[in-house]
């Protein structure tokens, strides 16, 4: 993928006579794009799919990036994969419905509360892996933990006496966030009778283990909760954070304050919680319909 990189950084800078300045933010864009696939698997352009640029461009709106600088990402993969498809080096271009100022109103995508009850209803039966995945799914979507956050989870870090999960999150940082009944019944049942079929000699203090006894990668997270929502019958694309977007968004539709929200998830800045805003328009209608004098 670097090859062709630097193929389309030639391309801008001989052919297109773009400034220094213009082919370095390019590059850094691009480069940032391709570590991202990487780390999920993904080592070529031509099986990039649009949920893979957005679960990108979201992990870089949560990383701190400035909705400006995620837009400029955004148009230096589509000028990056309209010239791949020029050069005959694309099949296809999932990027030319993509309209950057659209951008923050089909992000994040959410479950709605009819699909997480069909999603966590998926793990049945009282074999270990029901009973893992039943907790496992019950904690994400009670507790909108990043991915990294709920892979990193120890034992030490559930704490039944007051109901909440102590996490590590971005720059070090740690937090504490509740869960709530239906989780704690799960958690505790998998640790009595679940937890101890996946241990091995070599097994810490993980909480959530693999066949293998150790814990969980991003990626095997995530691939367990898509097989899931494909159980369950769910037809949009499922991303690594969609729980947790449906976790704030579920939390801003009834009524949440959105600083309170903020908090759960970690969020150093307020306007990265703003985008729920615009996943909400329905609760915006109906509260605009109860309240305004001419509605």
């Amino acid at each position: 993928m670097n090859v062709l990189i630097s193929q389309f950084l030639d391309h801008v800078a001989l052919e297109r006579g773009l400034s220094a300045n213009t082919r370095e933010a390019y590059q850094s864009d691009l480069l940032a794009f391709s570590t991202f696939l990487a780390r999920h698997g993904v080592h070529t352009f031509n099986a990039v799919t649009r949920p893979h640029i957005l679960d990108f461009l979201t992990a870089e709106r949560e990383r701190g990036q400035a909705v400006s600088s995620v837009s400029r990402r955004l148009v230096a993969i589509k000028v990056f994969f309209g010239f791949l498809q020029r050069e005959g080096l694309m099949d296809r271009n999932v990027t030319e419905a993509m309209d950057s100022p659209k951008l923050w109103r089909i992000l994040p995508g959410v479950l709605s509360m009819r699909e997480v009850e069909r999603l966590l209803a998926g793990p049945d039966g009282n074999d270990r892996a029901a009973l893992r995945d039943k907790a496992l799914l019950e904690l994400f979507y009670a507790t909108g933990l990043r991915v990294s956050e709920l892979a990193g989870l120890t034992l030490d870090d559930v704490h039944f006496d007051s109901g909440y999960v102590r996490c590590v999150g971005k720059g070090s940082k740690v937090r504490v966030v509740p869960f709530g009944e239906q989780a704690r019944r799960s958690l505790e049942r998998y640790l009595a009778e679940g937890r101890g079929l996946y241990t091995k000699p070599s097994t810490g203090g993980h909480l959530f283990l693999t066949n293998r006894g150790s814990g969980f990668s991003r990626k095997g997270l995530w691939k367990l909760v898509r097989g899931y929502a494909r159980r369950a019958g769910i037809e949009k694309p499922v991303h690594p954070h969609t729980l947790r977007h449906s976790f704030a968004s579920h939390l801003l539709a009834n009524g949440a304050p959105l600083r309170v929200i903020q908090e759960l998830l970690g969020h150093a800045d307020i306007a990265t919680t703003q985008v729920y805003t615009h996943v909400d328009d329905g609760r915006l209608r109906q509260v605009h319909h109860q309240f305004h004098p001419r509605a």
